[in-house]
């Protein structure tokens, strides 16, 4: 089999996360998080930003399945600190895993978790 080159680009991909409230999801994340908001439309959808990194929040019915994101991190261990200090949902600390990362796990409150790495 040979393989097609391929003639356009994929841009950064954006997330949607099921959340209960949009507006409440924003918070969080600016505050335990360090995102900036971005836009809401009331009971609907919204957006955050921090650096090359932007989510969509979609208003959903709980119960849901909460989505699971593994995020790459240059520097790893400040990146723990950061988020600690801001006060994340630091579920798993940071630790080198059997598989060869060094990583932690942030849950945020509709239960979606970050899986933050670096090898």
């Amino acid at each position: 089999m040979t393989r097609k080159q391929s003639l356009t680009s994929i841009g950064q991909l954006v997330p949607e996360l099921p959340v209960s409230d949009v507006e409440r999801a924003q918070h969080h994340y600016r505050d335990a998080l360090g995102f900036e908001i971005l836009w809401l439309d009331p009971g609907e959808i919204g957006a955050v930003k921090r650096g090359n990194a932007t989510i969509f929040f979609r208003q959903t019915t709980p119960p849901f399945a909460a989505a699971v994101h593994w995020v790459f991190a240059e520097d790893v261990e400040a990146t723990y600190y950061e988020l600690k200090s801001l006060g994340a949902n630091i579920v798993d600390p940071l630790e080198r895993k059997p598989w060869g990362l060094r990583q932690f796990t942030v849950e945020d409150i509709d239960g979606n978790r970050f899986y933050f790495h670096h090898d």
